[in-house]
């Protein structure tokens, strides 16, 4: 059993993240700014915890990292809101730091995986321009993770990512875009939650990234 404190516990990855920690019987520690979008969860399992605290916020991250076996970040900007990612690695890099937890785990982005050697999947033709700043953003944030002093695993997800099923049956890869027969690159929230699960649990990719797809 891991004691899990994870940011980002509402969003669309966060809560299939929160939902596969809680399957696996973890303690989970539940870090936003406001608890009541959580409690009647809460109220259903007795291994979730609800803490109130602002990732932005370096001594939030300290408090909900203290005695926690991985601090797990699920963060999303806001549209517009990009470079929040940047001060994110920075603050989740001191906090867990000074909290003592014993790793952090990000989920990242794909845009800078490789889809050939040299090239990024944000820097090909056919990546959509839309993309490019939260991809760009998230490229910046994952250098910071890599240059830093703690126990840290960066998660890409498949190029597409959506809600779907858990099989539980996916391929990991590391830094290049894993594609299927037909060159598609995808993965469900729930999966992808599984396989970040199982980093926790195992820790396969301590001080590096990964990424997964079917």
């Amino acid at each position: 059993m891991l004691k899990i404190a994870l940011f980002g516990a509402t969003g669309t990855i966060g809560k299939s993240i929160l939902e596969e920690a809680l399957r696996r019987g973890h303690e989970v520690t539940a870090v936003l700014r406001d608890i009541s979008k959580l409690e009647e969860l809460s109220k259903q399992h007795e291994k979730l915890q609800l803490k109130t605290g602002d990732i932005l916020v370096p001594d939030s991250v300290t408090e909900a990292a203290a005695g926690k076996d991985v601090v797990i970040s699920a963060f999303g900007p806001k549209f517009g809101e990009e470079d929040e990612l940047s001060e994110v690695a920075r603050t989740l890099v001191e906090g867990v730091r000074r909290g003592g937890a014993g790793r952090l785990i990000v989920v990242g982005g794909a845009g800078s995986l490789e889809v050939e050697p040299g090239v990024m999947l944000m820097d090909t033709p056919a990546f959509p321009e839309e993309w490019r700043p939260i991809a760009r953003a998230h490229a910046e944030a994952y250098e910071i993770y890599r240059n830093s002093d703690i126990d840290w695993t960066y998660f890409s997800p498949a190029a597409v990512i959506e809600p779907g099923e858990r099989t539980g049956n996916f391929r990991i890869g590391t830094n290049q875009l894993v594609t299927d027969e037909l060159d598609n690159s995808r993965i469900s929230v729930e999966d992808y939650a599984v396989a970040l699960l199982d980093e926790a649990d195992e820790g396969h990719f301590i001080r590096s990234r990964f990424t997964v797809g079917y």
